[in-house]
């Protein structure tokens, strides 16, 4: 399974891409809300981690469109 991860703060990322790869999953991450809802807006994951403080588009509103959408 491919996960998105929203995250803004280089430390909790590589803990938690180096957590998830550990357990078999593919990571890719960004730090900006925008980007992130254009990547999950793709299809290309089967799961999205989002944090709430994001830069560009909160976490919170980056849901609110994707469950708009789906």
């Amino acid at each position: 399974m491919r996960i998105l991860l929203v995250e803004d703060e280089a430390e909790i990322v590589r803990f938690l891409t180096l957590e998830l790869q550990h357990e078999g999953y593919s990571v890719e991450s960004c730090g900006d809300g925008r980007i992130g809802l254009e990547k999950a807006r793709s299809g290309e994951f089967g799961l999205v981690l989002l944090d709430v403080m994001l830069p560009g588009l909160n976490g919170i509103e980056v849901l609110r469109r994707l469950r708009k959408e789906s």
